[in-house]
């Protein structure tokens, strides 16, 4: 129909890709607790890795997209992992079960879910910093956050600054508050 978009298919295969990561995860680590398999598993279903993904695939070159879609550079991590959200929903929906969905993404999962639990830090690097400074100052640090641009999608747009005991332990930018943190 002239309504047809991948959104609804997206919105399965959000699902199905949360649902896939932690079948995974359990399957693998079975003896782990629910507090690491939710860490690893946010990490996994994240709009960079799932983008990642897209591009591995070459999805990229079945996206139909505006023009001025296509200069935004900001919005196509984004974009990527819808698409390749509404594929897997679609490849659920074939067999209702995640059949097909798996092995488009266990080989890679695996590998991202091995490094992450070899080296937490890797992914999560203001985790780690609350856990260090927790061990050796008992304090957490405080983060202060600027919105240094009003242009959307400026790669400098926040400022996020990380401090501990009056003391400013770094700085970071981004174009958005979490990327800048």
């Amino acid at each position: 129909s002239a309504q047809a978009n991948y959104e609804q298919l997206e919105f399965v295969g959000d699902a199905v890709v949360r649902l896939a990561a932690s079948e995974l995860l359990f399957e693998t680590y079975p003896d782990s607790v629910v507090g690491e398999f939710a860490a690893i598993r946010s990490v996994l279903v994240s709009d960079r890795i799932l983008a990642e993904l897209a591009k591995s695939y070459g999805i990229e070159r079945y996206l139909v997209i505006s023009s001025s879609a296509a200069s935004d550079k900001a919005g196509e991590t984004s974009r990527l992992a819808d698409a390749f959200e509404a594929v897997l929903g679609a490849l659920y929906l074939s067999t209702h079960t995640l059949e097909l969905v798996r092995p488009w993404l266990d080989p890679y999962l695996q590998q991202l879910a091995d490094e992450i639990r070899k080296d937490p830090a890797r992914q999560n690097y203001k985790d780690a910093l609350q856990e260090w400074t927790q061990a050796h100052y008992k304090l957490l640090p405080e983060y202060r956050l600027k919105e240094t641009s009003l242009v959307h999608g400026d790669a400098y747009r926040f400022t996020a600054e990380v401090w501990l005991q009056d003391r400013r332990l770094g700085e970071g930018k981004g174009r958005s508050k979490k990327a800048a943190e």
